[in-house]
């Protein structure tokens, strides 16, 4: 079914005309200290494990009525529930997008009864591990060496960091995904051929990078005395027949409408069930699920996915924004931001439209960041007084988990809890001071210790003097555990969709990450052989230089 693009509506017109005459000049200081009380009130939006404070995002009542207008316009709750439902979404695939599906109660959604056979079958299997029983791999298992790349490493890599306090005290997890040895070389070396699972996933058992670490690390355990591949080797895919060949009879399989990027909760989450046990896994499955039925069955104008994706299509497209930071003040999210960079910028990183039209308004912004406090000495010099305008995405937990360390003397616990809220400060500081900025008043009456006394004060003043204005929004756990972590994955995968659905671009396949891969196998045979005919000459050079 065809819906309106976003610059077809009446409502595009709308606010492109109002952020002329009002948007391009909004100051959020002026809002904050002018407005009735009625703009504050509706700043705050509570979903499931998730509050988003959104008092200092660069929008006004009616920027956000015309956006809501714009999402009916284009059909977005046609949309939603269509990729609820199962339909094919994914046209240019002939697929449907139910990774919902992969986390939703038992006879809830379609293929109800091969998810959950599947997700029992893993299951199983993880607890075994965890519990040491030899039956289903050699006992003494210390280390597991997870191989994969892209969303089937950056899911689980992210969320195993995240619930690092829920995971087996006794079992190492490694991850290994890049091409280059280095990355493979340097876990080898931190585990023995007895205690070792290794886990390839690959959906379809030919991902170049996976393949040539798991081939090196299969003889790496035959060197090294291993003798059993089938006890010591698993995998998640769908081409048994291939890891069948490469020795593995244990495979977990998925299926064709799940995504790489969107396959954490499907059998690719396997290291994080084997981390943190098949409870808090399916804590994770139900943190999710509750995401789903808030983007499901709230109105538009309090679901939490759609606000969000509502914004970010303002930024893009009437404020200009480039780029967006994510700030995770917490260091169990220190993975999130390379996991949402995948997310956002391969699922909507297109220039076509679902009919193959080019657009002509851009769509992904780019995605970066590190935990705080960390990005406050790298890049937040930028942030505050660079020539460009970044929005900032700030991620509070409010409760830390180390007050449950039973290894900790209270006098440590104590200190650690002064320090969270140091940390839960800085947070709220960052943001007021994005927002208020300092004045060049401000700064002349200030006594800067460090500031060259040969200097005018003035023109210190002016080095000093922050713009303010720089909008950013925070979102707040109240504790990050498996079923909030669930929730929050679940609330940035609806809020992408959103915004693709407004732009009316496929967010679920991803052809751009193919001709490099094609170019490669090209190249590869010339890189061996150094007979280069028939090569780019560019390339050519390049190539016998690196010979």
């Amino acid at each position: 079914m065809n819906h309106l693009r976003c610059d077809q509506t009446q409502a595009w017109s709308a606010l492109s005309e109002y952020h002329a005459l009002h948007g391009e000049g909004m100051d959020l200081r002026h809002v904050a200290t002018n407005d009735d009380g009625h703009q504050q009130q509706q700043a705050g939006i509570e979903a499931p494990e998730v509050f988003a404070d959104l008092s200092r995002v660069q929008w006004d009542d009616q920027t956000l009525a015309l956006l809501l207008k714009m999402a009916e316009e284009c059909g977005l709750p046609a949309q939603r529930d269509a990729l609820l439902r199962g339909d094919l979404v994914n046209l240019t695939e002939g697929r449907a997008a139910l990774h919902t599906a992969l986390r939703a109660p038992e006879r809830a959604t379609p293929h109800s009864k091969q998810v959950h056979d599947a997700l029992d079958h893993m299951l199983v299997f993880a607890d075994a591990v965890r519990g040491n029983q030899g039956h289903v791999c050699p006992p003494g298992i210390t280390d597991i060496v997870h191989i994969g790349i892209g969303g089937s490493d950056l899911g689980p890599r992210m969320a195993i960091a995240a619930l690092e306090p829920f995971t087996h005290p006794a079992l190492s997890i490694h991850f290994v995904s890049n091409i280059d040895g280095q990355e493979l070389a340097s876990v080898l070396r931190k585990v023995q051929v007895a205690s070792t699972l290794f886990i390839v996933a690959s959906k379809t058992f030919t991902t170049q990078e996976t393949m040539a670490n798991a081939h090196t690390a299969k003889q790496w355990f035959l060197d090294n005395g291993g003798q059993d591949v089938s006890r010591h080797f698993v995998a998640t895919t769908t081409n048994v027949q291939a890891a069948t060949a490469f020795g593995i009879t244990r495979t977990f399989g998925f299926w064709d409408w799940v995504g790489g990027r969107f396959s954490m909760w499907s059998t690719v989450g396997l290291p994080i069930a084997i981390a943190v046990g098949s409870r808090f896994f399916k804590e994770m499955l139900a943190g999710a699920h509750a995401m789903d039925r808030h983007f499901a069955s709230v109105p538009l104008s309090h679901n939490l996915p759609v606000v969000l994706g509502l914004l970010d299509v303002w930024y893009r497209n009437f404020k200009r924004y480039t780029s967006r930071c994510l700030a995770p003040y917490h260091h169990g999210l220190r993975s999130l931001p390379a996991y949402i960079q995948q997310l956002t910028m391969e699922s909507n990183g297109k220039s076509v439209d679902q009919q193959g039209v080019a657009l002509s308004y851009a769509t992904s912004d780019v995605i970066w960041g590190e935990a705080g406090t960390t990005g406050q000495h790298a890049f937040f010099q930028m942030l505050h007084q660079g020539s460009e305008v970044i929005p900032v995405e700030f991620l509070l937990v409010k409760r830390p988990r180390h007050r449950d360390h039973v290894s900790l003397t209270p006098t440590v616990r104590a200190m650690l809890t002064q320090q969270h809220q140091i940390l839960l400060a800085n947070g709220v500081a960052q943001a007021e001071a994005l927002m208020w900025g300092k004045s060049f008043t401000q700064s002349m009456n200030e006594h800067a210790p460090t500031a060259s006394p040969t200097i005018a004060p003035e023109v210190i003043a002016r080095h000093r003097t922050f713009p303010g204005n720089r909008p950013s929004l925070t979102l707040v756990l109240n504790e990050l555990n498996p079923r909030s972590l669930g929730a929050l994955v679940a609330l940035y995968e609806h809020r992408t969709f959103v915004s693709s659905a407004i732009w009316g671009i496929n967010a679920f396949d991803q052809w751009g990450v193919e001709l490099g891969k094609a170019l490669c196998n090209e190249l590869l045979p010339s890189m061996v052989s150094g007979n280069t005919d028939g090569i780019e000459a560019t390339s050519a050079a390049m190539l016998a230089r690196l010979r």
